[in-house]
């Protein structure tokens, strides 16, 4: 009940508002990041594998019994989900939206998504939040409760740490290029399972936003692969499909324009897709937590 009850607390409670273990680590992280940053994949990689490392070996401590298993693993779900704050920034935008308030979700859009939102209409702004929606079910989500029921305490504690450094030092620009390298890498190993599991469940939930699983799951066969991401496409051609809507297209990170394959074959999101996009991500949490509990041994 562990599991159910992580989830459920983040659904209730959403993320704690002090002491937030991942917080405390993205700090610790930074420090180290300042310490030994050199422009080096091997550098790199043990910056990451240290840091992940201890991240598992400190959850262990905190299970080292069996008494202590359970509550910990309760803790660190709740602490390592992001089901709520996903769904409620994506709604507050959709709100800014509809008030007419452009530049207030232009300026909300960074807790989404990483884009350079200054110049989006707002069209472009809702399809950065279904999209974001998409990939955070994965990661915030689905992820989380996965490596939960695989490996305990220390597969949570593992699977948040490489997944907050991927945020930190992953990203594709002149400073992370090569240090950032192995923490982007294990990210998407170990976001590898959570993706699948997440786009097959939005498959089968496609019903609970007026979708048809076999759209979805045409669409996601179709275009899943079509994405630079190895993980984020398949949920976000998971959601198109179900959804019935046409993601992908332009788009700026840090000034440097991209082009994005298009997924799905239906009209391009606006507010009421985003609230339909939240819908679905919660049930494909829900889903993913019944399921994950299901089969922890």
């Amino acid at each position: 009940m562990a599991l159910i009850g992580g989830y459920a607390a983040d659904l209730a409670i959403g993320d704690p508002i002090r002491w937030h273990p991942v917080a405390g680590f993205g700090r610790v992280a930074a420090r180290v990041d300042r310490a030994v940053y050199a422009p080096s994949r091997a550098q790199g990689a043990a910056f990451a594998l240290v840091l992940v490392g201890a991240a598992g070996l400190l959850a262990n401590a905190l299970a080292r019994t069996r008494a202590r298993r359970a509550p910990a693993l309760l803790l660190l779900t709740w602490a390592a989900l992001g089901g709520r704050s996903l769904v409620g920034e994506a709604r507050r935008i959709a709100g800014a939206l509809d008030a007419g308030e452009l530049e207030l979700a232009r300026a909300a859009l960074p807790a989404l998504a990483g884009r350079d939102a200054g110049a989006l209409n707002a069209d472009g702004i809702c399809r950065a939040v279904v999209e974001s929606v998409a990939e955070n079910t994965g990661d915030a989500v689905v992820s989380a409760l996965l490596w939960g029921a695989v490996a305990g305490p220390a597969g949570v504690a593992v699977y948040r740490a490489a997944n907050t450094l991927d945020a930190m030092v992953g990203q594709r620009n002149e400073r992370y290029a090569e240090f950032g390298w192995a923490a982007a890498r294990l990210d998407d190993a170990l976001s590898w399972p959570g993706s699948r599991l997440g786009a097959l469940l939005a498959v089968a939930l496609a019903p609970t936003v007026g979708g048809s699983p076999a759209a979805a799951w045409r669409v996601l066969r179709r275009d899943g692969a079509a994405h630079p991401s190895p993980n984020a496409g398949r949920l976000e051609a998971a959601f198109a499909g179900a959804l019935g809507l046409r993601l992908g297209g332009p788009l700026s990170y840090g000034g440097r324009a991209e082009l994005r394959p298009e997924l799905g074959d239906g009209p391009a999101p606006g507010s009421d897709d985003v609230r339909r996009a939240c819908v679905l991500s919660l049930a494909v949490g829900l889903a993913s937590a019944l399921l994950c509990a299901g089969v922890r041994p």
